[in-house]
């Protein structure tokens, strides 16, 4: 039941005092809460410059890299950690490519760094060389924040797939927020034969 049209109730009006004490009251909760924190509380978002903090670079064998090896299995043949970016925090160079019994299949190079929640799967940050490009990769390393691997190639599509005849020595940098690959010239095994 409604009350009819006319005077409120005394207990309905709102006065300065009223809203003066429940801005105070306000304003105590929120302090309070900001001294009182769960003990497994941290910091997300560093302050600019900050360095993260540093832990295990992520496990190469745990990440899911986007290929598809079809029935076989996908294997991880080299992995190397450096921090690439210079935030203090390790990342794993992983160097992949399908399970086969013969033949060179074609490699694929990631870059992987820790789940984003810090709890999960590494994720793969980067793709530096995709198998679809092709290319089986070989001494591979990380140094000084650089990443450093020769690739092997093909000519012609006449070339068997078990022998590659071409090579490249391949860089890759972080550089403005980005990876920025540099090559030195290809050359054919051939050339000196």
């Amino acid at each position: 039941m409604q009350p009819t049209a006319g005077h409120d109730l005394p207990h309905t009006r709102t006065r300065a005092l009223h809203w003066l004490a429940t801005a105070a009251a306000l304003a105590a909760a929120v302090a309070t809460a900001s001294f009182v924190q769960p003990p497994d509380a941290t910091a997300t978002a560093a302050a600019p410059g900050a360095r993260a903090a540093a832990g295990p670079a992520p496990d190469p064998r745990a990440a899911r890299y986007p290929v598809d090896c079809g029935p076989n299995r996908l294997d991880v043949v080299e992995s190397a950690t450096g921090d690439l970016d210079g935030d203090g925090s390790p990342e794993t160079v992983a160097v992949v490519r399908c399970h086969t019994e013969t033949g060179t299949p074609p490699s694929g190079v990631y870059v992987l760094a820790r789940p984003a929640a810090g709890k999960g799967a590494p994720r793969v940050a980067a793709t530096l060389l995709s198998p679809a490009q092709q290319r089986s990769v070989e001494g591979f390393a990380v140094r000084g924040g650089v990443i450093d691997a020769t690739l092997l190639g093909y000519s012609t599509t006449d070339v068997p797939r078990c022998c590659p005849d071409v090579r490249a020595r391949t860089k890759w940098q972080w550089k403005g927020g980005k990876f920025v690959q540099s090559e030195l010239p290809a050359s054919s095994d051939t050339a000196g034969v």
